[in-house]
């Protein structure tokens, strides 16, 4: 899967995408991550990317012109991308399904804003869609464009070395993870169950099953009118919303 990423401090994205699952998965060739300088699409000699905004008010404004250029670029040496992404706090909100569904494509870019804002006219000029991480302000998109790019990047085969781990993380499902727990057995007088302990394998995954679901019901029950559960799950549920346990 390919990815480009314009930004004004390309050091800071440079140093994610060399580390961890995203630098391993682009050392071994399952993704292919370019990273460009908006700077380098400016036309004056001081490379200015941003100006004074109409109607007066604080800040400054990301001009257009530089992003029209950056995409046009990408387009011609990187291909047509599947979709065009800015990050900003007015889109759509980046969830799970947003990453599954990106995952699923061959190529997009991230345009990353910053200062007061960036020109209404850039999103409409290279038909990009906007999306969210949350619902703050950060100082630029550089962090929302490397949550989007992660968040992604796990769900594209192979780039994850036990897939199965993918498939157990919190919102695949609908529902947060379960509880883990490693060595020391007993830390702080808190005992690892034991249930995990037992070496019964079918009894630890309902023991799971179950965890996941108390935790989902009591910090995010918002989740599960639209998670997907099966029928020991639903029982589960059932009886924790009869009960009220959590």
């Amino acid at each position: 899967m390919k990815f480009d990423i314009v930004t004004i401090f390309p050091r800071m994205l440079e140093a994610f995408i060399g580390n961890g699952v995203i630098g391993r998965a682009v050392t071994d060739g399952k993704l292919d991550v370019s990273i460009h300088d908006l700077r380098t699409f400016t036309s004056d000699r001081h490379k200015s990317v941003d100006d004074v905004p109409y109607g007066g008010g604080p800040g400054m404004v990301m001009k257009a012109e530089p992003f029209k250029r950056a995409v046009a670029l990408i387009r011609r040496e990187r291909s047509d991308p599947n979709v065009v992404v800015m990050t900003s706090p007015q889109g759509r909100i980046f969830n799970h399904g947003e990453a599954l569904r990106l995952s699923r494509l061959r190529h997009v870019v991230l345009l990353c804003g910053r200062y007061e804002g960036v020109d209404e006219r850039v999103c409409k000029s290279v038909d990009a869609e906007e999306l969210s991480i949350g619902d703050y302000v950060t100082s630029g998109g550089e962090l929302p464009a490397a949550v989007i790019l992660d968040a992604v990047a796990r769900l594209v085969p192979g780039v994850v070395g036990d897939e199965a781990s993918v498939q157990n993380d919190s919102f695949v499902r609908g529902l947060l993870d379960f509880p883990h727990y490693t060595r020391p057995q007993l830390f702080e007088a808190d005992p690892v169950p034991e249930i995990l302990l037992s070496g019964n394998h079918a009894e630890i995954k309902r023991w799971r099953k179950r965890e996941a679901i108390r935790r989902t019901f009591k910090r995010r029950p918002d989740l599960l009118s639209a998670a997907t559960l099966d029928k020991e799950e639903l029982e589960v549920l059932q009886d924790l919303q009869t009960s009220g346990d959590n």
